[in-house]
């Protein structure tokens, strides 16, 4: 007894493997180039280790218009600011670029323009809470 096998279903199972090894190869090229660029892409906005000098002398430039913002996990991480004095905070992040209160201060994180960084809503800041003791 002879069995035979239509045509159309080896063609349909020979097109199919190619199909797959087209997109496997492709889908694999196209990932690591995805996973390329998101490494330097992290890699260039990484957060900066807090770095006093530099917070306190920091002024915008297009190198480095995000350098506090790119500190800020880096002094949060580093620091333990519940706690310490305005003096303390002083010291350690230099003169506020806002006070809202005797209760609160602010710093820039996205313009050193320090007037309108309070004044605006799509800046970035941290402010810190005091307790007067």
């Amino acid at each position: 007894m002879l069995i035979t096998c239509p045509t159309f279903l080896i063609w349909d199972v020979n097109n199919l493997y190619e199909i797959f090894s087209k997109v496997l190869k492709y889908g694999l090229l196209i990932l690591g180039a995805i996973i390329l660029i998101g490494y330097f892409l992290k890699k260039s906005n990484a957060n900066d280790k807090f770095d006093s000098k530099k917070w306190k002398n920091w002024t915008e430039s297009e190198k480095d218009n995000l350098l506090r913002w790119n500190m800020i996990n880096g002094l949060l991480n580093t620091y333990e600011l519940k706690g310490k004095t305005k003096t303390e905070i002083i010291e350690l992040l230099g003169y506020p670029d806002f006070e809202t209160s005797e209760y609160y201060i602010g710093y820039c994180l996205d313009s050193p323009n320090h007037n309108e960084c309070d004044k605006t809503s799509h800046s970035k800041w941290i402010t810190l809470t005091l307790l007067l003791i």
